[in-house]
Order: structure tokens, then C-alpha cells, then sequence
């Protein structure tokens, strides 16, 4: 089982057994700020902003993973992919991370700031997902809510999370959440504050979470 709690922005917190991973701590200028230091046994950090890379808002003694590769930390398996902030190879934005984490029998990805469609070794990695971590609410050098559709529609993960999307604390020149669930021509559920999913939980149709930002 993993538990997710979401900070807004690109910022999750993924609890399992293993351990605990937040994922892109956000800066405040994405309009999100953690009210107390949450702690954290792997912080990940998909590219070098500040809207995504506020580890000074978590507690000390987590290990920190910047960039692509493979790492086993608290017996959780983490995988980071290379991949870019914009659809010119990174010549705008830079670089981006995409990471997998393999956590109580689940495969989770969060694709950070994606900025193109996936390539061919992308769609690779990201084989058998289980849950999907997608920004979807569009913005300067990251995928189009129809992108992150078709996207989705390529991995078929069996639970799918939106990010960056507008809400009412932050993010609002993004599009809302029910854009994406327009363009995957699914009802768009009743927002929750946190879900805890298990592998036994999967239906033959993909769930669509949509959760709100932590106060």
C-alpha cells in the first residue's frame, strides 16, 4: 500500500512500508508552501528550479536524488530517466527527470516538468506503471493537457494523479483538472485529501484520484 498527499504543485508525499518520498518540495512562487517541515527518507527534485527544489522546507537526514540513474535507498528502488523541460531538447528549460519508484509492489511514476511527448525509450521505462504522476494543466515548457491524454493513453496505468493544475492557492494560469478528465472522456470525481491504493484496489478501468492541496 502507498498513501499519497499532495503539496500542490508537483509535489507529492508517497508513504509505503519502505519509507516516505516527497517528490519537487515547491517554492513559494508557485503559490504552495509546506505549513510545518514534513520529513522525508528520499527527496526527489526533477529539475533545478526553485518552484521545485525548496529542500530547505524539509527535515534534515533524507537522502537527495537530483538526476537520472538507479538507487536502492530504505529498500525502496528509485529509477530517474533523462528527459527535457521544453520540446527543443532542453535548449529553453534544460533538462528533466522523470523518476520511478518501486515501493510495496507498486511502480509509480512522476514525470516532473515534461516538456514533449515520451520517446520511444521513454515509453519503454515507463512500462507497467501502476500509478502516474502527470502534470496536465499545460504552461510554458511542459506537455499540453491533450499531450498528457495521449500520454496516458500510451503508459494505461491503472491509477492516474493530475499535478500542476489550477486550484484555487496556486497555479491559476493553469488549466483545471477537469481538462484532463474531458480529454480521457472519464466523469471527473469528487476531490479527496489523501488516498491510500493498493495493488488489489486496480479495476479493469483506470482510476482517476484527484486530491487537494495539503493546507
Amino acid at each position: 500500500m502507498a498513501e499519497f498527499r499532495w503539496y500542490g504543485h508537483n509535489s507529492f508525499r508517497i508513504r509505503a512500508k519502505e519509507g516516505t518520498v516527497i517528490t519537487d518540495p515547491p517554492g513559494k512562487a508557485t503559490g504552495y508552501a509546506f505549513s510545518s517541515k514534513p520529513a522525508a527518507d528520499i527527496v526527489t527534485v526533477s529539475h533545478n528550479s526553485a518552484d521545485h527544489r525548496n529542500v530547505k522546507g524539509i527535515k534534515d537526514s533524507f537522502a537527495l536524488i537530483d538526476g537520472p540513474g538507479e538507487y536502492e535507498i530504505h529498500d525502496i528502488f528509485v529509477y530517474g530517466f533523462r528527459s527535457y523541460h521544453d520540446d527543443q531538447k532542453g535548449a529553453v528549460h534544460g533538462y528533466n527527470t522523470i523518476f520511478v519508484f518501486e515501493m510495496d509492489g507498486l511502480r509509480i511514476a512522476h514525470l516532473g516538468d515534461l516538456g514533449h511527448p515520451l520517446t520511444p525509450e521513454l515509453t519503454d521505462a515507463l512500462d507497467n506503471i501502476d500509478i502516474l504522476l502527470i502534470p496536465s494543466g499545460g504552461g510554458e515548457g511542459i506537455i499540453t493537457t491533450e499531450q498528457a491524454a495521449k500520454i496516458v493513453g500510451t503508459i494505461e496505468p491503472n491509477v492516474v494523479i493530475p499535478m500542476q493544475v489550477a486550484t484555487a492557492r496556486g497555479d491559476t494560469d493553469r488549466a483545471g483538472v477537469d481538462e484532463l478528465a474531458r480529454h480521457l472522456g472519464i466523469d471527473l470525481p469528487e476531490p479527496v485529501d489523501k488516498i491510500a491504493i493498493r495493488s488489489s484496489d486496480f479495476e479493469d478501468a483506470m482510476t482517476f484520484v484527484v486530491l487537494n492541496p495539503a493546507a
